[in-house]
């Protein structure tokens, strides 16, 4: 490989990264909508979909270790391809996630928890992922340690939308076993979701902390 042929593979590489996680939010926000409009066939195309990221997964996975195994890196260019191999594995699990959302959505029934917002809380993991892959995109550090306090943040609406649906589940009068069973399903689909998009927030703060590392060989972000 010529040198000037291993730059275009670095800067290829950041250019498969980049749509790799246009895919991935893509197939975020189609979850979220499924969700929301208890869409049966945008659910399915989800989980369908899922394939797909797992192959964009493993071929850059394979350009990173051929970049590695055949260029022997060093410094910048090594930080770049670790941080880059790290941060599509935190998409793909992203995209795991996102199927997630479609599975709940093929179970669904109806709404009994007005007061959670899940569009909202998925609207904030949105942005932060899109904000993480512009930080990555542009080496932009400041954004990188804002996205920690802003997990934070989501950390915390979280916190409220569970104990939420936990309180009132406590006051509800359930009158019957069948009852009790349909609400307990709802209960803890709707925690689930709950959970998994805390957890796309989580793989967030590690895209930023991987771009962090890559830029500044800072890792405190990391630990």
């Amino acid at each position: 490989m010529a040198r000037k042929s291993y730059q275009e593979k670095l800067t290829e590489v950041r250019e498969d990264v980049l749509y790799m996680s246009e895919v991935v939010m893509e197939r975020l926000r189609m979850g979220l909508d499924a969700l929301e409009q208890k869409d049966e066939d945008l659910a399915r195309e989800v989980i369908e979909g899922d394939g797909e990221i797992n192959r964009m997964y493993l071929d850059l996975e394979q350009d990173c270790i051929d970049l590695l195994a055949l260029q022997q890196p060093v410094a910048s260019d090594l930080r770049f391809i670790a941080a880059s191999f790290k941060i599509i594995t935190d998409l793909e699990r992203i995209a795991d996630l996102a199927t997630n959302l479609g599975e709940y959505t093929m179970d669904a029934q109806r709404d009994l928890f007005p007061d959670v917002d899940v569009q909202e809380m998925g609207e904030l993991t949105l942005d932060m992922l899109e904000d993480a892959m512009l930080a990555y995109d542009t080496e932009d550090t400041d954004t990188c340690r804002e996205l920690a306090a802003r997990d934070d943040e989501l950390d915390q609406f979280a916190e409220r939308a569970s104990e939420i649906v936990v309180r009132d589940l406590i006051e509800r009068e359930l009158e019957s076993t069948d009852k009790v069973e349909r609400i307990l399903q709802d209960v803890s689909r709707l925690l689930l979701t709950i959970r998994d998009l805390e957890r796309v927030g989580d793989h967030t703060v590690n895209i930023a902390a991987r771009t962090l590392y890559m830029v500044e060989n800072d890792d405190e972000l990391i630990y």
